[in-house]
């Protein structure tokens, strides 16, 4: 049992940090750079990304970021440790409501709009990138603190 809690507690950190380093990527390079270009041209190319980020291993990753963490936290508490089975927990739930929970209620339904959506590029792109940004770096945050919180769970372990 400690070694598949091992493995899942070093899961939990990978996949919690790929994650986090990826909203951290758009945040501050990839959406202020498209914001630096004709609104056409942002259109297209956020369309474009949308499309190419749902491949295999993204949704791998994404699917079993949530679940590494509180699987960890959950093995934790069946070997008697409790305060450190609390924190993946803790850092499992924080990123499955503040991350997970977000992109799938906030920011992938804004992406189909966007991919969806006619009309002046100018109008779409406005309406658009600031909220999908707001979004992106609360989704990013989380991430972090939920990172911050398993790597506290592992100190604890």
């Amino acid at each position: 049992m400690t070694t598949l809690t091992q493995i899942t507690a070093l899961l939990s950190l990978v996949l919690l940090g790929a994650m986090a380093g990826l909203f951290y990527g758009f945040t501050i390079s990839v959406m202020p750079g498209l914001d630096a270009i004709r609104a056409d041209q942002a259109v297209a190319a956020m369309r474009s990304v949308n499309r190419k980020i749902l491949n295999p291993v993204f949704l791998l990753m994404y699917l079993a970021t949530p679940v590494a963490p509180l699987a960890t936290g959950a093995l934790l508490l069946t070997q008697d440790v409790s305060e450190a089975g609390i924190a993946f927990l803790t850092s499992g739930a924080l990123y499955v409501v503040g991350s997970f929970a977000v992109t799938a209620a906030i920011n992938v339904p804004m992406n189909n709009a966007l991919e969806a959506g006619q009309g002046e590029a100018q109008r779409l792109w406005a309406a658009y990138t600031s909220r999908w940004q707001r979004w992106n770096t609360i989704r990013g945050v989380v991430s972090f603190a939920s990172l911050i919180i398993a790597g506290v769970g592992l100190l604890l372990w």
